[in-house]
């Protein structure tokens, strides 16, 4: 097997695990509260970086005033990020709120267009457009359930959660001219769980979590970040940042495929022709040249 093709299967890999992450999160966030859950991740992936201290800290070298753009990267992802997501998942499904991650792509070319001036296209232009209207029909058609009380406002947290995604990969544009991938996630750990735990403090704790939930917040604080982000790194090292950013918009489909399967989500016949608008939208979008802007994977939801 090629090298090539060996890459390729990484990404499928990775993208699978990212889209289960949502379907982790929503069942996490019904047992604990979301900023305890959120903890706990942070706190569970930061533990595991410590043990891994000599493969991510070896030959960092800190440049002068970088740590306003270290402390702006984290507060955006995962602090404002995770934040916006556990709060979405409260009012969606899963695999609605996965949809809204197919927007990524293009949210982060326009976002390039804006504050780097990089060149985007009309193709891209009217793919976003077409995306948007597809996302904000998939929203108003939303059926109010149990799993769902109030779609739409978890559906534009979950834009929020994208946006700051978008400022999280602005900066590592940056950052990464320096430092490697991997010293960033492990940044992101240890500031994340800093962060979150007062917010976690400030909340009754439950008398007691089944292991399953361990179990989800364990795969969710190791395999998502440490199993996904090395699959993506692997494939990163033997094709190119715009194929390995074209797998993004996988997402939203591997997540639908495990909210239907293991929670029973449900789309009425409005929104899975929304959901046609959104795609449409994005396949759109790739006539044109990308933005050759590495879409990190600690910027995909659920994987940081």
């Amino acid at each position: 097997m090629s090298s090539t093709l060996r890459a390729h299967l990484a990404l499928l890999l990775a993208m699978s695990i990212w889209g289960s992450s949502f379907i982790a999160l929503k069942i996490a966030v019904g047992v604990m509260h979301p900023m305890q859950v959120i903890f706990v991740r942070m706190a569970i992936g930061a533990i595991t970086f410590l043990l891994l201290y000599k493969l991510w800290a070896s030959g960092v070298r800190y440049q002068a005033g970088d740590w306003k753009w270290l402390l702006g990267m984290a507060a955006f992802e995962p602090c404002l990020y995770f934040i916006f997501e556990a709060m979405a998942l409260q009012y969606t499904t899963a695999s609605q709120a996965g949809m809204i991650t197919s927007m990524l792509p293009l949210m982060v070319a326009a976002g390039a267009w804006y504050f780097l001036r990089e060149q985007i296209s009309r193709y891209q232009w009217s793919g976003f457009g077409i995306a948007v209207i597809g996302v904000v029909w998939m929203s108003w058609n939303s059926d109010i359930s149990a799993s769902a009380p109030n779609p739409a406002l978890g559906n534009f947290l979950e834009f929020l959660a994208m946006a700051s995604a978008v400022g999280y990969t602005l900066l590592v544009k940056k950052l990464t001219r320096g430092y490697s991938p991997l010293f960033l996630t492990a940044m992101q750990a240890f500031v994340g769980t800093a962060f979150f735990f007062p917010l976690a403090m400030t909340q009754p704790w439950p008398d007691t979590v089944a292991l399953s939930t361990w179990i989800i917040l364990g795969y969710l604080g190791v395999v998502v970040t440490l199993g996904a982000y090395g699959l993506y790194n692997y494939a990163l090292s033997h094709i190119s940042a715009t194929v390995t950013a074209g797998y993004t918009n996988l997402l939203p489909v591997f997540t639908l495929f495990f909210g239907m399967v293991l929670l029973q989500d449900t789309m009425n016949l409005q929104q899975w022709f929304a959901i046609a608008l959104v795609f449409a939208g994005v396949l759109l979008s790739q006539r044109a040249p990308k933005v050759e802007l590495p879409i990190h994977p600690s910027a995909t939801p659920g994987a940081s």
